[in-house]
């Protein structure tokens, strides 16, 4: 007796206020066709784009852990959000050995047919993915031309900053000449002349202990001629 094929039925609609029955009524009937009763059904109420479905994580987590030999869905745009979502998802179906069957789009794994149909998504999906890398190749040349500076922004050297600042030069003319944005040689200003009491403070208390005394001196309520 053949082993019962263990089946995770994928439902989704986009708001509260839909129902999955349609979804569901055919599903049933295909299961029924093929004589798979062993179902469990994974149903969402949300946007296909949202990235928190619920169910659709956890029948993924039972297929991970190869509790299911199988995944049907009522249409594709039920499941993936995207070409590459569903070229990445498939794949990864393939790996662990899970059928997978979207009732409307007529797309089967289980078939021949239906595996060639996912090698043609995957090479459309490689496609997509090489289209995009050259976009972002294009606007980076672009942006060079235009003299924009790319990457990580450079990091501040305060004490250049601040010596450069003593010599009388202007925060324009120190920014040009680090190489750095006015705002950034600004903020690193800012912040070494708040440290600079808390550092003259600490000079007092080490070296200078004949100034605390007068500090004290000066405080202390005078005595009376009586004493």
């Amino acid at each position: 007796m053949s082993k019962q094929k263990r089946v995770g039925a994928y439902l989704r609609v986009s708001t509260q206020g839909q129902d999955t029955e349609l979804q569901r009524q055919d599903i049933q009937r295909f299961l029924e066709g093929r004589g798979w009763n062993s179902v469990t059904y994974y149903e969402d109420k949300a946007s296909g784009s949202h990235g928190d479905r619920t169910q659709l994580k956890w029948m993924l987590t039972d297929a991970r852990q190869r509790r299911l030999d199988a995944i049907v869905c009522w249409k594709m745009d039920r499941l993936f959000r995207s070409l590459r979502d569903l070229v990445t998802t498939l794949q990864e179906f393939t790996d662990l050995g899970i059928e997978f069957i979207s009732i409307r789009d007529q797309i089967d794994m289980s078939t021949a047919s239906g595996r060639l149909m996912t090698h043609l998504l995957a090479a459309f999906g490689e496609f997509e993915r090489s289209l995009c890398i050259e976009r972002v190749n294009a606007g980076l040349q672009v942006a060079r031309s235009r003299g924009t500076k790319l990457g990580r922004p450079r990091l501040v050297e305060a004490d250049k900053v601040l010596e450069l600042r003593n010599r009388g030069m202007s925060m324009s003319r120190i920014a040009t000449a680090l190489n750095i944005s006015k705002s950034s040689v600004s903020k690193s200003l800012s912040s070494q002349v708040l440290k600079k009491p808390v550092e003259e403070a600490d000079s007092i208390e080490a070296g200078e202990p004949e100034q605390i005394v007068q500090k004290t001196i000066d405080f202390e309520t005078p005595r009376s001629e009586e004493e």
